[in-house]
């Protein structure tokens, strides 16, 4: 009879361990499904619409910051010092191009995230400031240079910060903190420069 009530108590307090073992785990399981969700979401489509909406607005904002940078190269006679803040300009962002755009084909994002990009208030240049800088000789086109470029880059610093402040993906908001440093920076050399001129 002992026996039976030892087996007993112990079939019972088996059986209360695994119940409650279920329960814990069933709680840490909702706890880690919530968890999870996002890390599964992370895994397929770690963007959210900032995201997107930073890659395709950058991706021709840097695009016109090559041709503006292009043009100011083609002229006799720019300012040195104003030529080789043009060639840092495409060595750094040419790259970035790139990884926006393969950004962009991975989360399957078209230019119409985009859309809201064509105005000022971004920065961008305008077919009129763009014929200006084309016309432009070398001396003029080289001050004309670093009014707009300033503009521009204070457009792609502002899209950053947006980015930061909003983005998901991890790594484009390291890329969005970089263009934040990286072209304060350079507005602040710019705007030595256009005083020097």
């Amino acid at each position: 009879m002992r026996n039976r009530l030892c087996t007993f108590s112990t079939i019972a307090l088996a059986t209360s361990l695994a119940l409650t073992g279920c329960g814990d785990s069933g709680s840490h399981s909702g706890g880690h499904g919530d968890s999870a969700e996002p890390s599964a979401s992370a895994s397929s489509a770690a963007f959210n619409d900032a995201d997107a909406k930073f890659a395709t607005m950058m991706i021709p904002h840097h695009q016109q910051a090559i041709e503006m940078s292009d043009m100011l190269l083609a002229k006799d006679g720019a300012d040195p010092k104003v030529a080789q803040l043009a060639k840092d300009v495409k060595e750094a962002q040419g790259p970035e191009i790139e990884q926006l755009k393969k950004w962009s084909d991975e989360w399957n994002v078209g230019a119409d995230h985009g859309s809201g990009h064509a105005g000022h208030g971004d920065g961008m240049m305008s077919g009129d400031d763009m014929k200006a800088l084309e016309d432009a000789d070398g001396p003029s086109a080289s001050k004309l240079y670093l009014e707009q470029m300033i503009e521009h880059h204070e457009g792609a610093v502002a899209m950053a910060k947006t980015e930061i402040e909003e983005g998901q993906h991890a790594e484009a908001v390291d890329m969005a903190r970089e263009i934040v440093a990286s072209q304060t920076k350079e507005i602040e050399t710019m705007r030595t420069l256009l005083s020097e001129l």
